[in-house]
């Protein structure tokens, strides 16, 4: 079973942050990152909803109960976000 702070670690070398300009975005010390991947602490219910939204996943995905990952097309048009459906589409049948 994955853990929660093997999950977040994984999110956040993706997105190419140190674990320092993470807690700076969350509003939280570095420590407590730390503590989160390593599994020594769980995050608040309040916490673990800001990761989720800054990562595009649904809070379920952290704890092995959803396995998509999901993409903001906030302040997209209805063109753009048919482009992108097209274009998984296209890579799930490849």
């Amino acid at each position: 079973m994955v853990e929660f702070g093997d999950k977040l670690r994984q999110l956040r070398t993706l997105k190419g942050l140190s674990q320092e300009q993470l807690a700076k975005r969350m509003g939280i010390t570095k420590s407590m990152i730390s503590a989160y991947e390593n599994s020594v602490r769980q995050p608040s219910y309040d916490v673990l909803m800001r990761i989720a939204l800054f990562f595009n996943v649904s809070m379920d995905f952290f704890f092995g109960f959803d396995k998509r990952k999901y993409l903001d097309v906030t302040n997209l048009s209805d063109t753009q976000v048919s482009v992108l459906s097209k274009i998984i589409d296209e890579l799930r049948q490849n």
